[in-house]
């Protein structure tokens, strides 16, 4: 039985506070923090029981470290901007702290998220006996799981994996981002890459698309994009020959997107402006709607699933491993549009495998490194049933 630090308090943090609420025998005492304090008494207000909350910055690592001593817990939860994984992984290993996070770290000022920062500290959480469990999302992070789960039980050899991701809800403006619009933007007007054959192919930004009919939403133009779940699946699924990732925008979204960058709206370098230095993505994400406020309004559902392929027991077979999740449903269980919620389920779960020593071990792991049945059984117990469709 285990306190917890959650470092985070935007939409995905609301959903971790609350799941993590709902389990007293296992997250036994809770503390949110973030760098604005109001934010986490908003969320504690509306929790089943009392929660600790704190003001903390996580870029500074001395501050996380005075943070989990006062608090003592035995793992944290990171649920704030990939660009503070690595600090706050510094603050676990300096106070013997197990870690989870959803996202792999991203530098500021590169747009170029990669999981080669964080494996280089394999070494450091082994030898500490510390475990730090990452990308435990939905994508990452189930997908991941899911293709672990096909691995184990539905095929003897899989050759290729397409994760698809569709969001169907309708939030009523014009223009806003389901999640942090900083990094959503900045991940979507990357180019898009995918791996075949032993090698990564790069593609020009959305400019590969296919349709693909979604259970419970229904056909839907998916686009060709880089994500970083790919990077671990490759050395971790046997077999595997191609592996893609794809996500859906709606018309609307794109022609708004292709004009922010056509003003340069959508640069993450600094600019000069009336004698200050400013960063024009970072000004946009002032202007645009903060995507813990969408969860009220937001109509529809999410769609996200592994298309996978291979041979079991000498026969060709194709599954889709998939989610279908409400954004209304959502909302009225923790406050939170359906993009957070299945991302800060996951979350909780993770811990859980955690805290709990199902899955503890030292060092650090993606999570098709390790067995995925319970949680699989904890997905379809806490709110993220999943189906496995033959197609």
């Amino acid at each position: 039985m285990s306190r917890v630090l959650i470092i985070g308090a935007g939409g995905v943090g609301r959903v971790v506070a609350h799941k993590c609420a709902q389990l007293p025998e296992v997250f036994t005492e809770i503390c949110l923090a973030s760098r604005t304090r109001a934010k986490c008494d908003q969320i504690a207000a509306d929790l089943p029981r009392p929660v600790r909350t704190a003001g903390v910055d996580a870029d500074r690592v001395a501050e996380v470290v005075a943070l989990i001593k006062d608090f003592s817990p035995k793992l944290l939860i990171n649920v704030a901007l990939p660009y503070q994984d690595l600090s706050l992984m510094d603050a676990c290993l300096a106070t013997g702290v197990d870690y989870v996070d959803t996202a792999n770290y991203e530098p500021p000022d590169t747009a170029k998220f990669e999981y080669r920062w964080q494996w280089a500290y394999q070494d450091r959480f082994r030898q500490a006996g510390l475990m730090a469990l990452l990308g435990s999302g939905f994508d990452p992070g189930v997908t991941n799981v899911y293709c672990a789960y096909a691995q184990k039980h539905l095929f003897d050899e899989i050759e290729t994996v397409d994760i698809l991701d569709c969001n169907a809800g309708d939030h009523g403006y014009p223009f806003a981002t389901n999640f942090n619009p900083e990094i959503n933007i900045r991940e979507v007007t990357a180019k898009g890459r995918y791996w075949e054959q032993g090698e990564w192919r790069e593609t020009e930004p959305l400019s590969v698309s296919q349709d693909f009919d979604f259970p419970g939403v229904g056909p839907r133009k998916a686009y060709l994009m880089y994500h970083e779940e790919m990077e671990s699946l490759v050395q971790n699924i046997r077999g595997l020959r191609r592996i893609r990732f794809w996500m859906t925008f709606s018309e609307r979204y794109l022609t708004h997107l292709r004009v922010l960058e056509n003003v340069g709206m959508t640069r993450i370098d600094p600019v000069e402006y009336e004698g200050h230095q400013i960063i024009p993505l970072q000004f946009l994400k002032r202007l645009l709607p903060d995507p813990a406020s969408l969860g009220p309004r937001t109509k529809g559902k999410t769609s996200i699933g592994c298309l996978i392929a291979g041979v079991k027991d000498g026969a060709r077979k194709q599954v889709f491993i998939h989610n279908v999740c409400d954004h209304e449903e959502c909302f009225r269980e923790t406050g939170a549009q359906a993009v957070s919620y299945t991302t800060g389920v996951p979350a909780m779960i993770g811990a859980k495998q955690v805290v709990t020593g199902v899955w503890k071990q030292p060092g650090v792991f993606n999570l098709e490194q390790l067995d995925p049945d319970p949680f699989m059984a904890d997905l379809n117990r806490y709110g993220l049933p999943w189906e496995v469709q033959p197609r």
